[in-house]
């Protein structure tokens, strides 16, 4: 039991060091990382809540909340693997299952839409990267390999490898898929621009009907963008 549970405590030490960059140290992360030290929190209370010991849980997760800023439900199910990259404002519901490999990024929120009992947190997939302040709302799935933007707000099923983007999230490219062992994408600095792309294609459905409109096509559309790069 023992050499299963550091194990365990060794893996999110791993995890920590192999995705973010600033970790010079297995000691600095032990000691400075408030991601790993509610996971490790919430170990402790996942396991009296498996026990029935629902108060005692209760309090050791709200203990970890006012150390990390994160707030875990101790009924919530972790895969291994899982980094929580600076850890405050997260909050993950009772219900809520992640799976292995999994990065989440400050400000998260894996929360519920119902005040019904039973399942109403989402369930997310192996090797998902959920970037900063991203909502994923309800019991819908979230596929392997996917990769959600910052600031989404996710309330429809995702499928594998997908890339999810905009309020409410929408799917609109592919994620790169993983082989086992890979280390998760988290590269959110170049994500597709939804705006932009929807935009892009309005412009071509009008340079279409207007060529379909004898004489309509002669005159430029006005501000019409020359480019796909809608960067700011």
């Amino acid at each position: 039991m023992l050499r299963e549970l550091l194990a365990e405590l060794a893996r999110d030490v791993a995890a920590a060091r192999d995705r973010d960059p600033a970790a010079r140290s297995t000691f600095e992360v032990v000691l400075g990382y408030p991601g790993v030290h509610a996971r490790w929190a919430h170990r402790v209370s996942h396991r009296l809540w498996l026990a029935d010991r629902h108060l005692a849980a209760r309090f050791v997760s709200s203990l970890a909340r006012m150390a990390t800023g994160a707030d875990i439900h101790p009924g919530a199910q972790l895969g291994e693997g899982l980094f929580i990259d600076h850890a405050i404002g997260l909050v993950i519901g009772e219900t809520a299952e992640v799976g292995e490999d999994v990065t989440l990024y400050h400000g998260v929120t894996l929360g519920g839409t119902s005040l019904e009992r039973g399942k109403r947190h989402p369930t997310i997939g192996d090797r998902v990267t959920v970037g900063a302040g991203a909502k994923i709302l309800g019991p819908i799935e979230v596929g392997d390999d996917s990769r959600i933007g910052a600031n989404a707000v996710v309330v429809r099923p995702v499928p594998p490898n997908s890339v999810v983007v905009g309020v409410p999230g929408q799917a609109i490219a592919r994620s790169r898929p993983h082989r086992r062992g890979d280390r998760p994408d988290l590269d959110n600095a170049f994500l597709p621009d939804l705006v932009g792309a929807s935009l892009q294609q309005l412009v071509a459905r009008v340079d279409r009907l207007e060529a379909a409109w004898p004489g309509q096509g002669e005159e430029a559309a006005v501000g019409a963008p020359a480019t796909d790069d809608f960067t700011i």
